[in-house]
């Protein structure tokens, strides 16, 4: 079994929901610790200028954003439930709502003095001050329309309802198992009740025992390293083969630059080395490291020749 190294930080709720995936995949992995805000000098070594975390890593193979990386969790765990690309229209639709629109109306509800403890015991006053004005550059340059601040707690309470809805007959949101749509609405909802100990909750006795269900998977088994330590890891790798069944693209063998098209638009740039119909993979090389495969999604992302 290849060894599994996530990139993360405690606070961060997409990084919760990769944990929570590896939590009920049972896998074991390596946890590298990062800041809540760049810079990140030895993450950014990997990715190339992709600036969203979590980040998961396998050798010099560097997998960006949850989609992916589910996928990759599922291949390894034999779970396909948690791969997003496997997924019904419907619960794909429902995911991308809640990893987005979901989680933006749940940052701005979750405010409160729990909350705020807690940051003030994970962060820094330099780490605080360098998060806020990061966040409020990604705001400046952010494509998603999501509610104002006023009416975050109406579209939680809203989500909240329907969530409650869909619990009435069965243990999880898609069935009698867990799939990518209840990870996704659970990372949003444990920075709310279980980090931020938000009331809003309190009415919804279906949602509460179903994130009991969620968080009893509990986080799998994990050891700490350093963020160097992981640097050699794919130093001392090779990038796994391009899988054979790859589509056909005029744009492989030239260099391109990749970046999300809603917020934190930070591009990746390299050599397009591989095409799914769920991934762009980019070789990038560089003197500290030789050559890493940077994996991608397609929907949510724009590629642009260089």
């Amino acid at each position: 079994m290849p060894t599994l190294i996530l990139h993360h930080y405690f606070l961060s709720p997409f990084s919760q929901k990769v944990r929570s995936m590896l939590g009920y995949s049972g896998l074991e992995w390596q946890s590298v610790r990062v800041e809540s805000a760049p810079p990140r000098p030895e993450l950014e070594l990997l990715t190339g200028g992709y600036r969203k975390v979590p980040v998961m890593q396998v050798g010099a193979d560097i997998f960006c954003d949850t989609a992916i990386i589910s996928h990759e969790i599922a291949r390894l765990s034999g779970k396909p439930d948690i791969n997003l690309a496997r997924a019904g229209e419907d619960e794909q639709a429902y995911a991308r709502h809640t990893d987005v629109k979901i989680f933006f109306a749940v940052l701005f509800a979750a405010g409160s003095w729990a909350l705020a403890k807690t940051v003030w015991r994970e962060m820094t006053l330099k780490a605080i001050v360098r998060f806020f004005a990061d966040r409020i550059q990604i705001g400046r340059t952010s494509s998603v329309r999501s509610a104002p601040p006023s009416a975050a707690k109406s579209v939680v309470r809203k989500h909240l309802v329907a969530t409650e809805a869909r619990l009435q007959n069965q243990d999880f949101l898609f069935g009698d198992a867990p799939h990518h749509a209840d990870f996704s609405t659970y990372h949003s909802l444990w920075f709310l009740r279980d980090i931020g100990q938000s009331s809003l909750l309190n009415d919804f006795p279906k949602a509460n025992a179903w994130m009991d269900r969620m968080g009893a998977f509990g986080e799998g088994v994990s050891v700490e390293i350093s963020g160097d330590a992981a640097l050699l890891a794919a130093k001392n790798a090779e990038p796994r083969a391009i899988a054979a069944d790859q589509k056909v693209d005029a744009r492989i063998g030239q260099r391109v630059r990749i970046s999300p098209a809603d917020y934190a638009k930070d591009p990746t740039e390299g050599v397009l080395v591989g095409v799914s119909d769920e991934r762009f993979i980019i070789a990038r090389e560089t003197p500290a490291l030789g050559v890493v495969h940077v994996h991608l999604p397609q929907a949510g992302y724009r590629i642009d020749i260089c």
